[in-house]
């Protein structure tokens, strides 16, 4: 709770303000902006659905449109569960654990979770992360009733924070080569693909080429090492 309240959580929960704002705009409850926060936890997604629901959209496509947004965060999973696996833990806890998966709690666990003692580190998950979805609630509650409060282009800016951070934790995160080699790749790629692919593979698709390339870099100095 500590490492999250030193900065990780506040960034998160300043640029969930808008989100509370947003619900508002659309007409939907305050207990409703809250437990979107709690349960879809990305900004994007939840951007995502209050835009859509504004539109008048039908709830399959939102869901369809919701689930391909949330596409990213299947690696990152993927990346980050062989940390907190322990022998005999059950695959309800691991399902759990998967739900906390976001930037921040990501970043910052990909980068500290290798220091704590395995035994401790689902325990240091849950808090860090946890912690991050109380004030990341908190910060969608205030947002909700500042909706008349924020400029709207200081209230979009909020959630700008968090990718600025993710960028930011992870070139703290920077171990050899391959890690420059995809961050600067990922930078690169991603315009580009946003501009002839766009439809929300964009970052998929830059990720998949950046991270390939990147792999193949860390293979090569590993075996002329």
């Amino acid at each position: 709770m500590r490492d999250a309240l030193s900065l990780p959580a506040w960034v998160v929960g300043f640029g969930l303000v808008g989100i509370g704002s947003l619900a508002r705009d659309v007409g939907y409850p305050v207990e409703v902006a809250v437990l979107s926060t709690m349960l879809v936890w990305a900004g994007p997604s939840q951007v995502i659905f209050f835009a859509s629901i504004a539109a008048g959209a039908a709830w399959s496509a939102i869901a369809i449109a919701i689930g391909f947004a949330s596409l990213r965060f299947l690696p990152m999973t993927v990346a980050i569960l062989p940390l907190l696996r322990r022998p005999g833990q059950s695959i309800w806890i691991q399902l759990a654990l998967s739900h906390y998966v976001a930037v921040t709690a990501w970043t910052e666990g990909l980068r500290r979770l290798p220091g704590v003692p395995p035994p401790q580190r689902v325990a240091y998950f849950l808090g860090f992360a946890n912690t991050c979805m109380v004030v990341s609630s908190i910060g969608t509650f205030s947002g909700y009733y500042l909706v008349n409060a924020l400029p709207i282009p200081f209230a979009a800016g909020l959630l700008c924070l968090t990718p600025i951070f993710f960028l930011v934790s992870l070139a703290a995160g920077i171990r050899h080569r391959g890690d420059i080699a995809a961050m600067a790749l990922g930078l690169v790629l991603a315009p580009i693909c946003d501009r002839f692919i766009g439809g929300g593979f964009d970052l998929i698709v830059a990720g998949v080429i950046a991270g390939s390339i990147a792999f193949l870099i860390g293979r090569k100095r590993g075996r002329a090492a």
